[in-house]
């Protein structure tokens, strides 16, 4: 059944390592704001960290000769981590009390249940189900959506942050 999705994989994955490369330039043009600012710090970990986990999983999936549950077990590992990091830090930057630019609760919730429809994914992979890959599929195409937004206030944050003299 991978077969049939090679193609969204290397799409994706490809789309999400060349995303977190332009996320890692744009970081370090400016990374003083960045650094001092944690609602800055912790958007562009969670971008990179998204990005990256959205490769990793494409990466993950394009490996031969795999069964669903490998790969279930396989993802199921990388999207609990990579939906602690989302959590951790979009709550750390809420409750710092800095840029609060994005930092509303539907950007959270939808980040979320995007991150966890990847883990519920994983886990009917786990279970041999075929209808988690649609189902991380479709969690990954609008995860996209927010990390891509997410990284856009990242740079409006930096830039409408005044700057020290």
């Amino acid at each position: 059944m991978l077969d049939q999705w090679t193609n969204f994989f290397v799409m994706v994955g490809g789309g999400a390592a060349g995303l977190a490369g332009l996320i890692f330039v744009a970081i370090s043009i400016n990374p003083e704001r960045i650094v001092r600012n944690t609602t800055h710090k912790n958007r562009a970990i969670n971008m990179l960290s998204g990005f990256s986990a959205i490769f990793m999983a494409c990466s993950l999936a394009l490996l031969g000769g795999q069964y669903l549950p490998a790969l279930g077990f396989e993802w199921l590992f990388l999207w609990v981590i990579a939906t602690f990091i989302f959590v951790r830090g979009y709550t750390v930057a809420i409750k710092s009390g800095m840029s609060s630019i994005g930092l509303t609760v539907p950007r959270l919730a939808g980040g979320t249940v995007c991150y966890l429809a990847e883990v519920i994914g994983a886990f009917l992979l786990v279970l041999g189900r075929g209808i988690g890959l649609y189902i991380a599929a479709l969690g990954t195409i609008v995860l996209f959506a927010f990390l891509i937004s997410g990284a856009w206030l990242l740079i409006i944050g930096i830039y409408e942050e005044p700057a020290k003299e």
